[in-house]
């Protein structure tokens, strides 16, 4: 069996990631700023990267955060991995980082050409959005009587165990390059999501579609980040919720 390493493999990608490559009996590393004795900023780099990357097999690159410093990361991450030797290098970006021009995307368009121009062996999946970070948005907007919901708008969340299980295969693997898209079961409008939310929460809120503005919302609108062609997850939003609720 190969050496992996997880980049962000604490956070709710990477740590599935990473039982499932040990459950296959590989040896795994967690890269991220706390874990122990990989604890790094690859935003910052430096001998602690170097260490962390000695002796791997491959990369799976599940690091990454809205806040910006994304590019950065992922030049160190190269960096460290090409002076390692490093086979493979995997990266999980997002449905329609080159449709929807919204900065987060955009970042992550940025560093799926890095990873591509690298020099490294590469795979790169990209994935729509995870029903823990749909669960997280509709959270926050049921905090306030009305929920105000982007007009037009739809989703086609994705379970992230699913996810997971894709970006573990690929690890395992030869580099494949671009591989196929992976979306959720459905097209679902903001607004239906929004309801089964609700009504798992047990909360009652008003809903209104509000029109906004701007290149993004109107890629989002067109539906930029969807993938209803390769919607090849099973579980559904629904039953995230069921599930959810139990634990």
């Amino acid at each position: 069996m190969t050496t992996i390493l997880v980049t962000g493999g604490t956070g709710t990608l990477g740590r599935h990631v990473t039982e499932l490559l040990r459950a296959d009996g590989h040896e795994v590393r967690v890269l991220s700023r706390h874990a122990q004795p990989y604890a790094v900023d690859l935003r910052e780099g430096g001998p602690g990267l170097d260490a962390a990357v000695a002796g791997v097999d491959t990369i799976v690159h599940c690091a990454s955060t809205p806040r910006g410093g994304d590019e950065r990361a992922a030049e160190h991450l190269i960096g460290a991995a090409r002076k390692a030797g490093v086979g493979h290098l995997v990266y999980i970006s997002i449905v329609g980082v080159d449709r929807v021009p919204f900065g987060y995307y955009r970042s992550k368009l940025a560093v799926e050409r890095l990873v591509e121009e690298s020099g490294l062996g590469w795979t790169v999946l990209r994935a729509t959005q995870f029903h823990d970070l749909l669960f997280q948005v509709l959270e926050a907007l049921s905090k306030v009587p009305v929920m105000l919901l982007p007009a037009g708008v739809s989703d086609q969340p994705v379970e992230v165990a699913e996810v997971a299980a894709r970006l573990a295969e690929l690890a395992a693997g030869a580099p494949a390059g671009r591989v196929d898209d992976m979306a959720g079961p459905e097209v679902r409008t903001f607004e239906s999501l929004a309801r089964a939310y609700l009504g798992a929460a047990g909360k009652r809120r008003a809903l209104v579609n509000v029109p906004l503005w701007g290149a993004a919302y109107r890629a989002f609108r067109a539906g930029g980040h969807l993938a209803p062609q390769l919607a090849v997850g099973k579980g559904t939003f629904e039953e995230y919720l069921a599930r959810r609720a139990r634990r």
